[in-house]
């Protein structure tokens, strides 16, 4: 039996401490509240009709209510299908169609409601004193998430998450940060993330997980300051900000940094070190390998040889990393060649659900797993990220894929064709822009209007550009480089 849940029990009969504090409500747990919150949950789940093995979708805002009812789906052998509160109805009712979801759990005050039975979590801090539920006996090989990813034809594919594969990820992202109960861990990654991983693997090691429900600077560096955080969560994009500032009184107990979901900048990585000294773990990772559970990382002890501040590091525990043919991918590149970048380990997802064929693309026969993404190894078997095989844009994290944008978007009448592509932004790494052929006059406000009433407010284009005509070959295949070098501002 493995359920990724017992870690709860195990805790809360060894230890007595705070192990999570959310600031917005003031409200602070221990290992045993946590468990018989998420073991009530999972009873009224029960109670509704879930079973091993249904699929329930979550829609709620970051909270702690989010984190108990994921604990709560995997406490009874369900599935977990984490979403972002930004999701249009569209998107919602697609991924439930596409996972024939039993149930939602959300709250009074979401507005996208689809045709589906919900359950609204009450005041979970009163259920702090419920009789435990035991866990339901899941195995290694038993899904207990589908994290949806957009896909470049459009249509979002959700990997098929594993117990074996979160308890991997969890042992590696211990390993990595070395988390013990005296560290204070700030996480900021939304809920619906892969990310939350690292959160989770805090309350593993019964370190004191601060839940900041949304982002803004000032709070998080108060709350570095006033708790006293060692390991601390970062993206590209806030730690550009911290080199625009000087917080080094409000960052002097953080002995890490984490940062992924985009490529950080050299420059920025490099100010950043040299003006606060503490190491980021510079981690490289997908939905599909639940971040490093399967991947790469920088760590502290890395940093003697990391002065090129570009590299995102070497194979975590269990992990393999190869470079291969993006046409052919029996055949292995040479270091410093690039290709596209495969990954092997128990981490890895099981395939797409219900989606045999790019699950054979995509999931190799002998394990490995080809990412999209394209880099190079060096000597050291470092690796480097360069490019991306796909289309995709990721903006401060957030993966945009630019066909699932534009089969939205064309869909407005004033538009006649239109292609989305990325332009640098030195804040987010990139962001989604458009270029747009018009069927008659130019409606670049009505066209906004359209995308942020169908799409989540980080795919709406954040510019529009006119064209006569799209650049494409021989008139038919689209040349997103080419717009890209077009518009390069």
């Amino acid at each position: 039996m493995l359920n990724i849940t017992t870690f709860l029990d195990a805790n809360s009969k060894r230890l007595d401490k705070h192990v999570l504090y959310n600031p917005t409500n003031g409200n602070k747990y221990n290992s045993k509240d946590i468990l018989s919150i998420v073991s009530e949950i999972g009873r009224e789940l029960k109670d509704l009709g879930i079973e091993k093995g249904d699929r329930v979708l979550i829609y709620l805002k970051n909270s702690e209510e989010y984190l108990f009812s994921l604990f709560a789906i995997w406490r009874i052998g369900a599935i977990a299908i984490p979403t972002n509160r930004v999701m249009t109805a569209m998107e919602l009712e697609y991924i439930v169609s596409d996972s024939q979801a039993k149930l939602m759990i959300t709250d009074s005050d979401a507005e996208n409601i689809i045709d589906i039975q919900t359950y609204i979590p009450q005041d979970v801090y009163n259920f702090k004193k419920c009789d435990v539920l035991p866990a339901e006996n899941t195995d290694w090989d038993d899904l207990c998430q589908l994290q949806y990813t957009s896909g470049t034809t459009g249509q979002p594919k959700g990997a098929m998450l594993t117990h074996g594969n979160y308890f991997t990820a969890i042992h590696n992202e211990c390993d990595v940060l070395t988390l013990k109960q005296d560290d204070v861990f700030l996480g900021i990654y939304p809920m619906a993330h892969v990310g939350l991983s690292w959160a989770i693997s805090a309350l593993r090691a019964a370190a004191y997980y601060i839940l900041v429900e949304q982002f803004n600077i000032e709070e998080y560096l108060y709350l570095c300051e006033s708790e006293k955080v060692t390991v601390l969560t970062g993206m590209p994009p806030v730690i550009h900000t911290l080199t625009k500032m000087d917080a080094r009184k409000h960052l002097k107990t953080v002995r890490e940094i984490i940062s992924g979901g985009g490529p950080l900048h050299k420059k920025i990585w490099k100010d950043f070190h040299q003006t606060y000294q503490i190491p980021i773990i510079n981690a490289y990772g997908l939905s599909e390998t639940i971040v490093i559970g399967t991947g790469t990382v920088i760590r502290p002890e890395d940093y003697w040889e990391a002065d090129r501040f570009e590299s995102v590091g070497h194979p975590v525990c269990f992990s393999e990393v190869k470079i291969v043919d993006e046409n052919d991918s029996s055949n292995i590149m040479p270091k410093y060649e690039q290709g596209e970048i495969a990954l092997r380990g128990p981490a890895v997802a099981k395939g797409y659900w219900g989606n045999e064929e790019k699950t054979k693309a995509s999931f190799l026969d002998d394990g490995w797993f080809l990412t999209g993404d394209i880099g190079y190894l060096d000597d050291d078997n470092r690796l480097f990220i360069t490019d991306r095989k796909k289309d995709m844009i990721v903006m401060s994290g957030w993966k945009i894929y630019p066909t699932e944008v534009e089969e939205v978007l064309i869909k407005y009448p004033a538009v006649k064709e239109i292609a989305i592509f990325s332009i640098n932004d030195c804040h987010r790494g990139e962001i989604p822009v458009a270029a747009v052929v018009w069927e008659n006059e130019a409606d670049d406000k009505g066209l906004i209007k359209y995308a942020r009433e169908n799409l989540s407010r980080y795919k709406v284009p954040r510019k529009i550009f006119a064209l006569d005509e799209l650049p494409r070959v021989n008139g038919w295949k689209l040349l997103r480089r080419e717009l890209r070098k077009m518009f390069k501002v």
